[in-house]
Parts: C-alpha cells; sequence; structure tokens
C-alpha cells in the first residue's frame, strides 16, 4: 500500500511539473503585459495598466482585433458545417467512402502551414480572393474543419442510432430526422467542436501571414509585424487578451460537456 500511495505521489508530481512547465510561458506573457516601460523585460521594475490604455487607442489594434473575430466567426461557422457533415456522413455510411475519408481529413494537419500559405495564396490570387476575408476563413478551415470532426465522430459514436431509425419510420426525412433525432442529443459536442475551431482560427499565424493584407491582418500577423520592430509590451497585452479568449472558451467548452453528462446522470 506504501508502494502504491508512493507511485500515485510520484506520478501526480511529475503531472504538476508537467503542468507548470506548459503554464509558466504564458504566466510570463501575463506578467510583462502589465510593465510600465516600454521595454519587454521580466520580471518588470514596475507594474501599470498604461499599455492596455495604449491598445484601446490605437486603430491598427482594434481593427486586427475585429478582423480576428470575424475570420474566426466564419471559420466556425464553415468548419463546424464542414466537420459535422462529414462525421455524420462517415456514421451512416457503411462502404469504402467512410474508410478513406478519416485518413484524408488528416492530410491538412499533415502539411506545414507555411506550405499551405504559399500554394493558397498562388490559388487565391488566380481566383481573384488574394487579401481578402474568404481567402483567411479558407484556409484556418483546412485546419479547423478535422478538429471539428474528430471531436463528432466520438460524439456519434456515442450516440443511439436507433433514435434516427425510428425517426425515419415514422416518415420523417433526412433533414427532420437530423433536426428532431440527432441534433438535440450532440449539441453539446458541436458546441465544443465550434470553439475549438474558433480557437484555432484565433491562433493561427503563418497562412494568415501570406493571405492578408493592411486591411484584412489578424491580431497574429500584426503581433509578429510589431515584434520584429521592437520587443513592445503591447505584443504581451494582445497574447494576455488571446489567452484568456482562449480560457474563457475552453471553461465553456467544459462547462457544456458536464452540464451534457450530469442531464444523462439525472435522467
Amino acid at each position: 500500500m506504501h508502494r502504491e500511495q508512493f507511485e500515485n505521489a510520484l506520478f501526480r508530481a511529475g503531472y504538476l511539473a508537467i503542468l507548470v512547465f506548459m503554464l509558466l510561458p504564458l504566466a510570463v506573457v501575463v506578467v510583462t503585459s502589465f510593465a510600465e516601460s516600454g521595454n519587454l523585460a521580466f520580471p518588470p521594475e514596475s507594474y501599470s495598466l498604461v499599455h492596455y490604455r495604449a491598445f484601446f487607442e490605437q486603430t491598427r489594434w482594434l481593427s486586427a482585433f475585429d478582423n480576428s473575430l470575424l475570420v474566426g466567426v466564419g471559420t466556425t461557422i464553415v468548419a463546424t458545417t464542414l466537420g459535422v457533415t462529414a462525421a455524420f456522413g462517415h456514421e451512416i455510411d457503411d462502404g469504402r467512402a467512410g474508410q478513406v475519408l478519416a485518413p484524408l481529413v488528416l492530410v491538412p494537419l499533415l502539411i506545414p502551414p507555411i506550405i499551405l500559405g504559399i500554394s493558397m495564396r498562388v490559388y487565391f490570387v488566380r481566383a481573384g480572393l488574394e487579401a481578402s476575408y474568404l481567402s483567411i476563413v479558407l484556409a484556418h478551415t483546412l485546419w479547423a474543419t478535422p478538429l471539428v470532426y474528430f471531436v463528432m465522430r466520438s460524439v456519434f459514436s456515442r450516440f443511439d442510432w436507433q433514435l434516427l431509425d425510428a425517426a425515419k419510420d415514422l416518415g420523417a426525412g433526412p433533414i427532420r430526422s437530423f433536426v428532431y433525432a440527432v441534433l438535440p442529443n450532440v449539441k453539446h459536442g458541436i458546441f465544443v467542436g465550434a470553439l475549438l475551431a474558433f480557437i484555432i482560427s484565433l491562433q493561427e499565424f503563418v497562412m494568415a501571414l501570406f493571405l492578408s493584407s493592411r486591411s484584412t491582418e489578424t491580431i497574429p500577423v500584426v503581433a509578429w509585424t510589431q515584434i520584429r520592430q521592437s520587443l513592445d509590451p503591447m505584443v504581451s497585452v494582445v497574447s494576455t487578451f488571446l489567452i484568456v479568449i482562449s480560457l474563457i472558451a475552453i471553461v465553456i467548452a467544459t462547462i457544456a460537456t458536464n452540464l451534457d453528462w450530469l442531464s444523462k446522470q439525472l435522467s
């Protein structure tokens, strides 16, 4: 028993050490955002909200923030639609198409983003969509859709497909069967997949760098441009905003999944 307790304590210590190692850079970013000086240094000599006030006074940062939200929402809509549709089609298709779909969905994740960015820039220039919001949304969708797809595959694996068969037996068409029999039981999974798609789009930098212009550049692109010129704490301020938004999305997703589990336990 003592050995088992020692092994459990050792495992928890290792887990905690890994967690601290992963979160420490985020803590450094947050702390440096409150530096009063104009130089990026850790630890700061003094603390102030001066750079947070400056963020809301600079048009370029605010415009980039709006662009990131716009691209993120667009990516979420497209990637969620494609991911849910592909996962649903995979589950109801017993043929070879479903077996081929999963490896194909993984392909964009295996290609370096710089290759995707260059190739898509060439393609979108020829299509007349260079430096447009649509081009960035489609690029981010390449990465977001596989995540939504595999989340929904996991959700659909726990779904009772007899409900869909019952809806069809009662005369409901494919769309009505999905809306009334499937959607209410998988809506929390769709919500989690959509949040992941939004976070991926919000953080993606390389493809947006190749596809954006001055009027469509996102927050990560502006931060990269700024940090090439000087180590400004403003970059830490923007990074802190992105961290907070991502954490809020993760908390919301966690609450949504726990509520789904709790409702099943109480039913």
